[in-house]
């Protein structure tokens, strides 16, 4: 009876060992069966090739679990997943130069749908790819002729992908302030492209590094072109301050006169911080060359050449405004003592009106114009004039203030065609 209990002990063992290989070998046969479905593989081959009783038409207890079929299960999935790890990593890197080539070449988004296949996967982890067929072998080769067209297709757009490039670097350049010769180097690209001694992707590398490159040196100068923009604009509130401060009707109840107040008050506070701007932008500035060991150049001249020229024009304009100030203190002063010592000055008298009087023509048209027009004193008539007595006054009469001389005969004609009366004796 003990020796009954015992061989029923080890039966219950076996048979407990023989479950646990036998899920064992299912766990197995699932797992070659998710992998060979990703990778578009055939299922009943591969699984029999480890062992012909491990094909679905068997039934499960027929399935070999020996420790020979567990050791090649085990081995079948570890290649497999290595195979499923290169075929998404070859995938991947193809999607990337399927993108790549699409941005440089500006594809249409219904041509980019055709691949959605592949590019879905770009950066999935590798667990988490199990649609059937995802990694395929056609659909890579699939991939890859499509990236060969398009590697084909650019090599006969060279020219427009490198101006492309280069304007993409002319305007980086552009942002940084930095002057260059755009013109020369299209022509450089071009001898480059038409001689054929360079390969069209190691152009494009170039032209990739320096774009990147440019970034950098951009990246580095924003801080200070930052301060320069500042500058810049202080310097136009500056001149529009001084143009306003020169206005005399600025204080006038015009239409907008109080948005022109608001904006001198702050001009006011924005132009008092101009000289600590251009300190700080001097200390930086020099601080930049002296770790690069290049000049810091806006639109190619020398910024702390263009900072030391403002700061010697904004110095001979303070230099003007204070020779303009004692100036015109001097002269008010002068003002005052002159005032002190004669007084007021007297308001200028008005002029007396002078009264012109037309003559007629010489034969005494009504509608004649005159022939010269003569100023008359109030108490002299023509040539000739009488007393208030009547009696002719044998003294020649004084000039008038604003006598005009004329010749005889213009005086007679003058007074036979004023056809006047002399008084009586």
């Amino acid at each position: 009876m003990k020796k009954l209990n015992e061989y029923h002990a080890q039966l219950q063992e076996l048979q407990k060992e023989k479950s646990e290989r036998l899920q064992k070998v299912l766990e197995f046969v699932s797992t070659v069966h998710d992998l060979c479905a990703v990778l578009g593989m055939d299922f009943f081959s591969t699984v029999t090739e480890v062992h012909p009783s491990l094909n679905d038409s068997t039934s499960v207890q027929s399935k070999s679990i020996s420790n020979d079929t567990l050791s090649r299960l085990a081995k079948t999935v570890l290649a497999l997943k290595e195979d499923k790890k290169q075929r998404l990593h070859k995938l991947q890197e193809l999607a990337t130069q399927l993108i790549d080539l699409w941005n440089l070449m500006d594809t249409s988004m219904e041509e980019r749908r055709l691949f959605d296949h592949v590019t879905c996967n770009i950066s999935a982890p590798v667990d988490e790819v199990t649609v059937p067929g995802a990694l395929a072998l056609d659909l890579i080769e699939q991939a890859e002729v499509e990236v060969e067209r398009l590697d084909q297709l650019k090599a006969s757009r060279m020219k427009e992908i490198a101006f492309k490039k280069q304007a993409e670097l002319e305007e980086i350049y552009a942002c940084a302030h930095i002057e260059i010769d755009p013109e020369a180097e299209r022509e450089k690209i071009m001898e480059l492209i038409d001689s054929g001694n360079v390969e069209p992707a190691e152009l494009l590398a170039d032209m990739d590094n320096q774009i990147t490159k440019a970034k950098e040196e951009s990246l580095s100068r924003k801080d200070i072109l930052d301060k320069v923009e500042k500058w810049m604009s202080a310097c136009e509130e500056e001149s529009w301050l001084e143009d306003y401060n020169r206005d005399e009707n600025r204080y006038n109840a015009s239409r907008g006169a109080h948005l022109n107040l608001k904006r001198a008050e702050k001009a006011r506070i924005l132009v008092n911080k101009i000289p600590s701007l251009v300190d700080t932008l001097v200390a930086k500035t020099r601080a930049w060359e002296e770790e690069r060991g290049i000049s810091f150049t806006y639109d190619g001249v020398p910024l702390l050449a263009m900072l030391d020229e403002y700061a010697m024009l904004r110095h001979e304009r303070e230099e003007e405004k204070r020779r303009l100030r004692d100036q015109k203190k001097f002269h008010e002063q002068q003002n005052t003592e002159q005032e002190a010592v004669f007084g007021s000055r007297p308001s200028p008298a008005r002029p007396v009106g002078i009264k012109k009087v037309v003559g007629p023509r010489a034969n005494g048209g009504a509608n004649g114009t005159p022939s010269r027009r003569l100023s008359l004193n109030a108490n002299q008539n023509g040539a000739r004039s009488a007393t208030r007595d009547g009696k002719r006054d044998n003294t020649r009469p004084a000039a008038p203030v604003n006598y005009v001389a004329i010749s005889k005969d213009d005086a007679a004609s003058h007074v036979s065609g004023t056809d006047l009366t002399p008084a009586s004796p």
